[in-house]
């Protein structure tokens, strides 16, 4: 009996079946990894919608009759609240496998915003800006002109640290740590973000008044920018590993540090700055410092040593005589002369010889 054309066999037919679920199956997969692509943009567009709201709220103190430290104080507690969005769209992209050119191109044009641009205009209308005009006009221009200056070269400094850091693969510090710990290699952008609005928060946003303070602004706002393109090591964190299983007792701790951070935010987030600042700073000294030491170490100190036989110079004056005397010719050639320690070798000897044993071996 001939069989039917064109109708399939049964293995063709679970074949397709196969292949249409596969199909679909790959479909799925690839919205759902298309999902999962936009959860770490998500963090990194909140990141921008804080520094725009920074830069926002800074403009408004300009033009605010009163309140104008509310204003400010509310642009640096925004850029504060930036920092765990920018931390975390890495790692949710690290954990998730979702890493794409593109995500690494949009965390980067976040920072320069967020952790560029609100940060140099929050600190020249902080501690720049609203100086008094009753002060020395020379003074108050001077100032102005050098604020203006320094806080531009922040955001230079740290548009440069974040172009350095996109082309940079597996960079060393010029003062390597400990070999299980991962560094950045000179401060980062958001560490130095965060010491200026902490700064400008532990004052509750109040303008500077004080032409004192502004100079002593002039130097931690290029302090700042020094540090974000040095080549010093800061400690990044990332070898903690959140996917592993931690003990329980750390989500109390961790309860606690944000309930203290939130509380007094403002003498903490201070004092965090200070602290991981600091902590580039002292890290380059000490290696430094151990660096030399270890350099001196290896230096041995001259020491002059006298012959062994400087005393025996003594005892015979005419040494140096005999020692200058040619080789006196034999019948079978050569013989030296008598060494003037054969004397001393021989007195020597009498003196010291002790008495030999002349008992027979018979034991």
């Amino acid at each position: 009996m001939t069989p039917r054309l064109g109708r399939p066999f049964a293995g063709d037919e679970d074949s397709a079946g196969i292949r249409s679920a596969d199909i679909k199956a790959g479909k799925r997969a690839a919205r759902v990894r298309r999902g999962m692509f936009i959860l770490p943009s998500l963090f990194t567009a909140g990141s921008i919608r804080l520094g725009y709201f920074a830069i926002t709220q800074t403009i408004d103190s300009v033009s605010a009759a009163n309140g104008a430290d509310q204003h400010l104080d509310w642009a640096a507690k925004a850029i504060c609240l930036a920092i765990p969005f920018d931390s975390l769209d890495g790692r949710i992209a690290r954990l998730t496998n979702t890493t794409s050119e593109f995500g690494k191109q949009l965390d980067s044009l976040a920072d320069a915003i967020t952790f560029g641009v609100a940060p140099g205009l929050l600190a020249w209308v902080w501690g720049f800006h609203s100086l008094p005009e009753t002060m020395n006009p020379e003074l108050h221009r001077s100032l102005m002109q050098v604020g203006s200056f320094v806080c531009f070269l922040f955001l230079l400094c740290g548009a440069s640290r974040l172009a350095r850091f996109n082309i940079s693969h597996d960079p060393q510090p010029r003062n390597p740590g400990r070999h299980d710990r991962k560094y950045f290699v000179g401060m980062p952008i958001p560490a130095a973000a965060g010491m200026v609005a902490a700064t400008v928060h532990v004052f509750y946003g109040i303008p500077n008044p004080y032409w004192q303070l502004s100079v002593l602004w002039v130097g931690m706002m290029g302090l700042l920018g020094f540090l974000m393109v040095s080549t010093w090591r800061f400690w990044s964190g990332k070898e903690i590993n959140l996917s592993r299983a931690q003990p329980f007792q750390l989500l109390a701790v961790l309860a606690i540090i944000l309930f203290v951070v939130i509380r007094w935010s403002n003498g903490t987030l201070f004092l965090v700055g200070l602290v991981y600042m600091f902590s580039g700073i002292w890290a380059r000294a000490a290696y430094s410092w151990s660096r030399r030491r270890r350099q001196s170490s290896l230096i041995e100190p001259e020491v002059r040593r006298a012959p062994a036989f400087t005393s025996q110079f003594h005892d015979y004056p005419e040494a140096g005589e005999l020692f200058d005397q040619p080789l006196q010719p034999s019948a079978g050639g050569f013989e030296t002369t008598e060494h003037p320690t054969d004397h001393y070798t021989e007195q020597h000897t009498e003196h010291t010889t002790e008495p030999q044993d002349i008992r027979h071996d018979d034991y």
